[in-house]
Protein backbone atom coordinates (compact mmCIF):
# COMPACT_ATOMS: atom_id res chain seq x y z
CA UNK A 1 0.00 0.00 0.00
CA UNK A 2 1.46 3.35 -1.05
CA UNK A 3 1.48 6.13 1.55
CA UNK A 4 1.56 9.90 1.19
CA UNK A 5 2.21 12.90 3.42
CA UNK A 6 0.65 16.33 2.90
CA UNK A 7 2.39 19.29 4.54
CA UNK A 8 -0.44 21.42 5.92
CA UNK A 9 0.86 22.88 9.18
CA UNK A 10 1.98 26.33 8.05
CA UNK A 11 0.60 29.53 9.54
CA UNK A 12 -0.25 31.06 6.16
CA UNK A 13 0.83 34.51 7.29
CA UNK A 14 1.14 35.95 3.77
CA UNK A 15 -2.45 34.88 3.05
CA UNK A 16 -4.03 36.83 5.88
CA UNK A 17 -6.82 37.72 6.46
CA UNK A 18 -7.95 34.65 4.48
CA UNK A 19 -6.09 32.35 6.85
CA UNK A 20 -7.33 33.94 10.08
CA UNK A 21 -10.12 31.35 10.19
CA UNK A 22 -9.13 28.87 7.48
CA UNK A 23 -5.78 27.06 7.11
CA UNK A 24 -4.18 27.81 3.76
CA UNK A 25 -4.54 24.24 2.35
CA UNK A 26 -8.29 24.45 3.00
CA UNK A 27 -8.73 27.64 0.96
CA UNK A 28 -10.66 27.00 -2.23
CA UNK A 29 -9.72 27.39 -5.88
CA UNK A 30 -11.92 26.16 -8.67
CA UNK A 31 -14.63 25.09 -6.24
CA UNK A 32 -12.43 22.75 -4.16
CA UNK A 33 -9.96 23.23 -1.35
CA UNK A 34 -6.31 23.06 -2.33
CA UNK A 35 -5.84 19.92 -0.27
CA UNK A 36 -8.89 18.25 -1.85
CA UNK A 37 -7.23 18.54 -5.27
CA UNK A 38 -4.26 16.62 -3.85
CA UNK A 39 -6.44 13.97 -2.24
CA UNK A 40 -8.28 13.35 -5.51
CA UNK A 41 -5.03 13.01 -7.43
CA UNK A 42 -3.43 10.75 -4.81
CA UNK A 43 -6.46 8.45 -4.79
CA UNK A 44 -6.39 8.32 -8.60
CA UNK A 45 -2.71 7.33 -8.43
CA UNK A 46 -3.45 4.34 -6.21
CA UNK A 47 -2.59 5.87 -2.85
CA UNK A 48 -4.88 4.63 -0.09
CA UNK A 49 -3.32 6.07 3.07
CA UNK A 50 -2.56 9.77 3.62
CA UNK A 51 -1.02 11.53 6.61
CA UNK A 52 -1.78 15.24 6.92
CA UNK A 53 0.37 17.20 9.34
CA UNK A 54 -1.42 20.06 11.07
CA UNK A 55 -0.81 22.95 13.44
CA UNK A 56 -2.59 26.24 12.65
CA UNK A 57 -6.37 25.79 13.09
CA UNK A 58 -5.77 22.03 13.17
CA UNK A 59 -9.36 21.16 14.09
CA UNK A 60 -10.59 22.48 10.75
CA UNK A 61 -8.97 19.63 8.82
CA UNK A 62 -10.98 16.72 10.25
CA UNK A 63 -14.07 18.94 10.16
CA UNK A 64 -13.63 19.51 6.42
CA UNK A 65 -11.96 16.28 5.29
CA UNK A 66 -13.14 13.67 7.77
CA UNK A 67 -11.50 10.26 7.57
CA UNK A 68 -10.90 10.47 3.83
CA UNK A 69 -13.52 7.88 2.91
CA UNK A 70 -15.21 10.18 0.38
CA UNK A 71 -12.03 9.87 -1.74
CA UNK A 72 -11.52 6.20 -1.00
CA UNK A 73 -8.64 7.13 1.31
CA UNK A 74 -7.73 6.65 4.94
CA UNK A 75 -6.54 9.93 6.45
CA UNK A 76 -4.48 10.20 9.63
CA UNK A 77 -3.65 13.57 11.18
CA UNK A 78 -0.23 14.30 12.70
CA UNK A 79 -0.61 17.30 15.00
CA UNK A 80 2.61 19.29 15.43
CA UNK A 81 1.53 21.52 18.28
CA UNK A 82 0.91 25.25 18.27
CA UNK A 83 4.25 25.95 16.52
CA UNK A 84 4.76 24.26 13.13
CA UNK A 85 7.79 21.97 12.95
CA UNK A 86 9.01 23.09 9.49
CA UNK A 87 9.26 20.56 6.67
CA UNK A 88 12.00 18.40 8.15
CA UNK A 89 10.56 18.30 11.64
CA UNK A 90 7.09 17.75 10.22
CA UNK A 91 8.25 14.79 8.16
CA UNK A 92 10.11 13.32 11.14
CA UNK A 93 7.04 13.80 13.35
CA UNK A 94 4.86 11.93 10.84
CA UNK A 95 7.37 9.20 10.03
CA UNK A 96 5.94 6.61 12.42
CA UNK A 97 2.62 6.83 10.53
CA UNK A 98 4.12 6.42 7.07
CA UNK A 99 5.28 2.82 7.07
CA UNK A 100 8.63 1.46 5.92
CA UNK A 101 8.37 1.99 2.15
CA UNK A 102 9.11 5.21 0.22
CA UNK A 103 6.26 7.72 0.39
CA UNK A 104 5.00 10.67 -1.61
CA UNK A 105 5.13 14.06 0.12
CA UNK A 106 3.31 17.13 -1.19
CA UNK A 107 3.06 20.72 -0.04
CA UNK A 108 -0.58 21.38 0.75
CA UNK A 109 -0.48 24.94 -0.61
CA UNK A 110 0.45 24.21 -4.22
CA UNK A 111 -1.58 23.21 -7.26
CA UNK A 112 -0.29 21.38 -10.32
CA UNK A 113 -1.16 18.93 -13.07
CA UNK A 114 1.61 16.54 -12.03
CA UNK A 115 0.39 12.95 -12.36
CA UNK A 116 1.24 11.33 -9.04
CA UNK A 117 1.06 7.92 -10.71
CA UNK A 118 4.15 8.93 -12.70
CA UNK A 119 6.26 9.25 -9.54
CA UNK A 120 8.63 6.33 -8.91
CA UNK A 121 7.57 3.84 -6.25
CA UNK A 122 11.27 3.31 -5.47
CA UNK A 123 13.50 6.38 -5.94
CA UNK A 124 17.04 5.59 -7.07
CA UNK A 125 18.46 7.39 -4.05
CA UNK A 126 16.97 8.85 -0.87
CA UNK A 127 14.64 11.25 -2.68
CA UNK A 128 13.11 12.01 -6.06
CA UNK A 129 11.99 15.63 -6.53
CA UNK A 130 9.72 17.19 -9.14
CA UNK A 131 11.27 20.41 -10.42
CA UNK A 132 9.57 23.23 -12.32
CA UNK A 133 10.55 26.39 -14.19
CA UNK A 134 11.37 29.28 -11.90
CA UNK A 135 8.30 31.44 -11.18
CA UNK A 136 8.52 35.22 -11.17
CA UNK A 137 8.53 35.34 -7.37
CA UNK A 138 11.46 32.87 -7.16
CA UNK A 139 13.66 33.69 -10.16
CA UNK A 140 16.89 32.14 -8.86
CA UNK A 141 15.49 28.64 -8.38
CA UNK A 142 16.68 25.99 -5.92
CA UNK A 143 18.71 23.17 -7.46
CA UNK A 144 20.53 22.18 -10.65
CA UNK A 145 19.14 19.15 -12.49
CA UNK A 146 21.82 17.52 -14.65
CA UNK A 147 21.40 15.44 -17.81
CA UNK A 148 21.57 12.22 -15.76
CA UNK A 149 18.64 13.23 -13.56
CA UNK A 150 20.80 14.02 -10.53
CA UNK A 151 20.08 17.12 -8.47
CA UNK A 152 22.85 19.39 -7.20
CA UNK A 153 22.78 22.06 -4.52
CA UNK A 154 25.36 24.11 -6.43
CA UNK A 155 25.55 25.12 -10.07
CA UNK A 156 23.36 26.73 -12.71
CA UNK A 157 20.91 26.96 -14.30
CA UNK A 158 18.65 26.15 -11.41
CA UNK A 159 15.07 24.97 -11.32
CA UNK A 160 12.53 25.43 -8.54
CA UNK A 161 11.49 22.57 -6.29
CA UNK A 162 7.76 22.07 -6.80
CA UNK A 163 7.01 20.78 -3.31
CA UNK A 164 6.28 17.30 -4.71
CA UNK A 165 8.61 14.40 -4.08
CA UNK A 166 9.13 10.77 -3.11
CA UNK A 167 11.26 10.04 -0.05
CA UNK A 168 12.92 7.18 1.74
CA UNK A 169 13.07 7.13 5.52
CA UNK A 170 16.85 6.99 5.23
CA UNK A 171 16.92 10.68 4.29
CA UNK A 172 16.12 11.47 7.93
CA UNK A 173 18.35 8.82 9.48
CA UNK A 174 21.16 11.19 10.51
CA UNK A 175 19.14 14.39 10.66
CA UNK A 176 20.71 15.68 13.89
CA UNK A 177 24.25 15.35 12.57
CA UNK A 178 23.34 17.23 9.38
CA UNK A 179 21.22 19.93 11.00
CA UNK A 180 23.59 20.62 13.88
CA UNK A 181 22.76 22.87 16.82
CA UNK A 182 20.30 25.22 15.16
CA UNK A 183 17.27 26.80 16.78
CA UNK A 184 14.47 24.29 17.26
CA UNK A 185 16.40 21.03 17.19
CA UNK A 186 16.13 20.62 20.95
CA UNK A 187 12.39 21.21 21.00
CA UNK A 188 10.09 18.27 21.63
CA UNK A 189 9.31 17.34 18.91
CA UNK A 190 12.29 18.87 17.06
CA UNK A 191 11.78 21.66 14.54
CA UNK A 192 14.00 21.97 11.46
CA UNK A 193 13.91 22.42 7.67
CA UNK A 194 14.21 19.59 5.16
CA UNK A 195 16.41 21.52 2.70
CA UNK A 196 19.74 20.92 4.55
CA UNK A 197 19.10 17.17 4.51
CA UNK A 198 18.36 17.28 0.80
CA UNK A 199 21.51 19.29 0.09
CA UNK A 200 23.63 16.84 2.09
CA UNK A 201 22.10 13.91 0.20
CA UNK A 202 22.72 15.73 -3.11
CA UNK A 203 26.40 16.06 -2.21
CA UNK A 204 26.46 12.25 -1.99
CA UNK A 205 24.58 11.78 -5.28
CA UNK A 206 21.49 10.44 -3.55
CA UNK A 207 18.79 12.81 -4.87
CA UNK A 208 17.30 12.52 -8.35
CA UNK A 209 14.65 14.60 -10.04
CA UNK A 210 12.55 15.30 -13.08
CA UNK A 211 11.63 18.55 -14.84
CA UNK A 212 7.86 19.01 -15.00
CA UNK A 213 6.86 21.31 -17.86
CA UNK A 214 3.14 21.50 -17.10
CA UNK A 215 1.01 23.66 -14.84
CA UNK A 216 2.18 24.50 -11.33
CA UNK A 217 1.26 27.25 -8.86
CA UNK A 218 2.70 28.08 -5.47
CA UNK A 219 -0.40 29.55 -3.83
CA UNK A 220 1.48 31.89 -1.54
CA UNK A 221 -0.56 35.09 -1.77
CA UNK A 222 -4.24 36.05 -2.11
CA UNK A 223 -3.47 37.32 -5.61
CA UNK A 224 -2.05 33.98 -6.79
CA UNK A 225 -5.00 32.18 -5.21
CA UNK A 226 -7.43 34.42 -7.13
CA UNK A 227 -5.52 33.83 -10.37
CA UNK A 228 -5.61 30.07 -9.85
CA UNK A 229 -9.33 30.17 -9.06
CA UNK A 230 -10.03 32.09 -12.27
CA UNK A 231 -7.95 29.66 -14.31
CA UNK A 232 -9.58 26.55 -12.87
CA UNK A 233 -13.08 27.91 -13.46
CA UNK A 234 -12.47 28.51 -17.15
CA UNK A 235 -14.26 26.00 -19.37
CA UNK A 236 -11.96 23.55 -21.18
CA UNK A 237 -11.19 24.43 -24.80
CA UNK A 238 -13.63 22.99 -27.32
CA UNK A 239 -12.47 19.89 -29.16
CA UNK A 240 -11.52 20.42 -32.81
Amino acid sequence: MRHALIFAAGLGERMRPLTDRTPKPLLEAGGKSLVAWHLEKLAAAGVHYVVINTSHLADRFPEMLGDGSRWGLRIRYAYEGATPLETGGGMLNALSLLGERPFIAVNGDIHSDVDYASLPAEPRGDAHLVMVDNPAHHPDGDFLLDVHGLLHAQGAPRLTFSGIGVYRRELLQHWRRVIGDTTGVDANPPRFKLAPLLRAAMDDGRVHGVHHHGAWTDVGTPGRLAELDTHLRQPPPAAT
